[in-house]
């Protein structure tokens, strides 16, 4: 088989009618169903199959919905590829609790009672404190840092995700969002605001980090079994206390995913798949692999599409 990395990824990449074929076609995907919306006690089958998309869209819900079709599609891979192993696996933002399930860390269960707890506590934050997210392309990382360090006004802004050379998102309340703006903007980049009601990965939900390491205090986490990249350090890691302490603290912390990624070239892969939702991961890895690459960038979110990438992984 060729050498895989499994990406999962996060909010943003939801739609209406994600995850339906798994439960028309799959027993084990009704199964995998019917426990997320017991553990969550969210209605998920309505939502994702049905809508409405702003109902979905909600953080609170969100979380377990998304990543309930992440899960399927993974669990769906492993049936027609029993003896597949992933080189790496990886997930965007909420996509690393995907991740952490597929590396053996989480049994589903406990992946569904993480998201669900981690939904409510966002939301509670994102309430407590409005803020939003924008992307600014066209700029670099240490640009973007220094525009920041040097960004004299009352309100907050920060990188919240590394996505690609020159595509990052800041996060932060809309004064300080704003503002920042502005001096992206002055330095020739272009600014895009996104449809998101939190400031994910920002100092404006840090007061969800301890109530979150309390409730993981009761979860039950394993060493990974395959290599795991997170998002908070771009690096792996084996001690299922330390895992506890990233993913505590990923919360308010910046997505390293231009780094995550750069590092499994560097390990030698030769096709990476993106299991879940639209091709959102899939369009940041034409940013940045090289333009004449012989890596190859699959995305599947249905039956159908994961019996054409397991052709592919299979050789």
């Amino acid at each position: 088989m060729k050498k895989t990395a499994i990406l999962f990824p996060g909010q943003g990449s939801q739609y209406v009618g994600m995850g339906q074929s798994f439960v028309d076609e799959s027993e084990d995907g009704q199964q995998l169903f019917a426990m997320a919306e017991e553990t969550s006690g969210i209605p998920l089958q309505k939502l994702c199959f049905d809508g409405p998309l702003v109902d979905l869209t909600r953080v609170l819900h969100l979380q377990p919905a998304l990543t309930t079709v992440n899960l399927a599609c993974y669990q769906h891979l492993r049936q027609v590829l029993p003896d597949f192993e992933p080189a790496f696996v990886a997930g965007h933002s909420l996509g690393e609790y995907s991740a952490l399930q597929a590396a053996g860390v989480l049994s589903h269960k406990d992946t569904m009672r993480l998201v669900t707890k981690r939904g409510e506590l966002m939301e509670r934050e994102g309430a407590a404190h409005p803020g939003g997210m924008r992307a600014v392309l066209g700029l670099t990382i240490a640009e973007l840092d220094e525009i920041i360090d040097r960004y004299a006004g009352n309100g907050v802004a920060v990188v919240a995700n590394h996505n690609s050379e020159k595509q990052v998102v800041i996060s932060g309340d809309n004064q300080g969002l704003d503002e920042v703006s502005s001096l992206c903007s002055e330095q020739g980049g272009k600014v895009i605001p996104l449809k998101v009601s939190v400031a994910n990965h920002s100092p404006l939900v840090a007061g969800a980090v301890d109530d979150f390491a309390d409730y993981m205090a009761g979860i039950t986490f394993q060493q990974p079994q395959v290599p795991l990249l997170f998002n908070a350090t771009a690096t792996g890691e084996n001690d299922p206390a330390e895992i506890r302490t990233i993913m505590a603290r990923q919360i308010a912390s910046r997505v390293r995913w231009f780094e995550i990624v750069q590092q499994m070239v560097d390990g030698g892969v030769e096709v990476f798949v993106e299991l879940g939702p639209k091709t959102v991961l899939t369009g940041l890895m034409k940013k940045i692999l090289p333009r004449k690459t012989a890596i190859q960038c699959l995305q599947a979110d249905t039956p159908e599409l994961i019996a054409k990438v397991a052709q592919e992984i299979s050789g």
